[in-house]
C-alpha cells in the first residue's frame, strides 16, 4: 500500500496543493497512491486526532508513506523523530518527504544514506529522551530537597488516550470480547498491551473504589 498523508493547521494552508505536490511526486516516480489520510486541525491537536495512530496502525513492512514536508508528521522535535522511528524500524515502512529529498527506505540496505539516516534519526531521537529524563530526575531532585512530598495522591490514574472510549472498551470486554478484536473492529486504534494495561488499571480501580 501506498498512503499520502496530507496535514493542514491553518487557514492559510491549502490541503489540496499538498495532495497536488504528494500526487506530481508519485506520477513523477511511479508510485500511485491507494489511500489518502487527510487532516484539517492544529498541530497541538494529539496523534490521534491528526490521525498519525491511524496510519502506524493500518502499515505493514514494504508499505510507503509519501507527506509533502518534514514537519507534518509531529508537533515537536521528539514526536516527529518518534514518529519516523515507529514508521521506519517498527513498521518497516518506506517514508518519502518531498521538500527535504528524503526517501527512508529500511529494505534498501545497500543505500548508505538511508543507513546514515535511520542511525542518525534513532541516536536524536534517544538523546532527546535522555535529556527529558535527566531534567525529569533534576527537578524531582530539587522538589524534595525542598520538601515537596512527590508523586500523585493515591490511587489517580493518568489520563489515556482510551478514556474518550473507556464506557466501550470496558463494556466489551465485560462480554468477552477480545482486545485485539476490540483494537481491530470497534475502536480502530492502540496496541494489545497498552490496552490491556489500561484496562487493568481500571478495573483495578472500580474494585478500590467499590471496597471503600
Amino acid at each position: 500500500m501506498i498512503y499520502g498523508y496530507a496535514r493542514v493547521s491553518t487557514q492559510d494552508q491549502n490541503l489540496e496543493s499538498q495532495k497536488n505536490l504528494i500526487s506530481r511526486y508519485g506520477i513523477d516516480h511511479k508510485l500511485m497512491i491507494d489511500e489518502w489520510i487527510e487532516v484539517e486541525g492544529s498541530s497541538r491537536q494529539s496523534t490521534q486526532a491528526r490521525k498519525i495512530d491511524e496510519l502506524l496502525n493500518k502499515l505493514q513492512p514494504m508499505d510507503i508513506i509519501i507527506s509533502s514536508e518534514l514537519s507534518r508528521l509531529g508537533r515537536s522535535l521528539k514526536e516527529t523523530l518518534n514518529t519516523i522511528e515507529s514508521i521506519v524500524q517498527e513498521k518497516q515502512a518506506r517514508l518519502i518527504l518531498i521538500k527535504q529529498g528524503l526517501d527512508i527506505n529500511p529494505h534498501n540496505t545497500n543505500n548508505l544514506t538511508n543507513k546514515v539516516l535511520i542511525t542518525v534519526f534513532s541516536m536524536v531521537a534517544e538523546l532527546e529522551r535522555d535529556f527529558i529524563s535527566e531534567r525529569t530526575k533534576e527537578g524531582l531532585k530539587a522538589r524534595k530537597a525542598k520538601g515537596i512530598k512527590l508523586g500523585k495522591p493515591k490511587g489517580t490514574l493518568q489520563s489515556s488516550m482510551y478514556d474518550i472510549d473507556k464506557d466501550k472498551i470496558l463494556h466489551l470486554y465485560d462480554l468477552g470480547v477480545p482486545l485485539r478484536k476490540i483494537i481491530q473492529t470497534h475502536i480502530n486504534y492502540g496496541k494489545y498491551a497498552s490496552l490491556k494495561e489500561y484496562i487493568d488499571k481500571r478495573k483495578s480501580q472500580e474494585s478500590v473504589n467499590f471496597l471503600d
